[in-house]
């Protein structure tokens, strides 16, 4: 039998994710509700395979939320919203989001959406077990990494910075760009955080390899290399 996908949605509006959760069982979807980020947060632990996720909710909102999810988990998230300026977008995006649909919106043009962003997710999951050298191996899905068959431990944000540079290979990123990308324009402190989560990586791969994956560029940034 075909695994079904699981999809979160996140509203403060009954009526509205009555609606949704009936269109989408009927698609074959399994769907999960929540009114609110706390029971957002519990629900994260049917590990979803998309979130759609209101931004104009009561107490924290939606560009918030954003942030915390994604803190566990690496799905789409697809913002609803009946208000959707430029300025919107961009701080939707930088925190983790995928896309948006607004307000009132047509139930074809939404299951589209789905559709594409869970294959674009499983194509992304069949190619992205990447082996980096014969030593190193990354495993995107799994969030996990490996240096020479040894289990690396890493935090989430260590894991984050590692897959933004391994993944962009010999590009450089400033401190500010990888916190804005990480912690998101809103987050909580200063792009002074990367350089100690860098050393912190250098420190757990130095345990098992000589070899300097993440390069300082002196006066700009980081970059991984080969």
């Amino acid at each position: 039998m075909e695994q079904k996908y699981k999809i979160l949605i996140v509203d403060d509006e009954q009526s509205i994710t009555d609606m949704l959760k009936l269109q989408l069982e009927f698609e074959n979807y399994m769907v999960y509700t929540a009114r609110n980020a706390e029971e957002a947060l519990e629900k994260l632990s049917h590990c979803p395979d998309l979130v759609l996720l209101d931004i104009n909710m009561a107490g924290m909102n939606g560009i918030d939320l954003c942030i915390s999810i994604r803190e566990f988990v690496t799905c789409p998230i697809l913002f609803l919203t009946a208000r959707v300026s430029e300025q919107d977008k961009i701080n939707g995006l930088m925190v983790g989001g995928d896309d948006y649909i607004t307000k009132p919106f047509s139930m074809d043009e939404l299951l589209a959406r789905i559709s594409a962003h869970l294959r674009r997710e499983m194509r992304t999951r069949s190619k992205t077990k990447s082996r980096f050298s014969e030593e190193l191996i990354i495993d995107y899905p799994d969030r996990s990494l490996y240096i020479k068959g040894h289990s690396v431990e890493l935090s989430n944000k260590e894991f984050e910075i590692i897959q933004l540079l391994s993944m962009n290979v010999g590009q450089v990123f400033d401190r500010e760009k990888i916190y804005e990308r990480i912690w998101g324009i809103d987050g909580n402190g200063d792009s002074a955080v990367i350089k100690e989560h860098v050393r912190k990586i250098r420190l757990k791969f130095a345990e098992f390899t000589e070899k300097n994956y993440i390069a300082t560029v002196w006066g700009v940034g980081y970059k991984w290399v080969k």
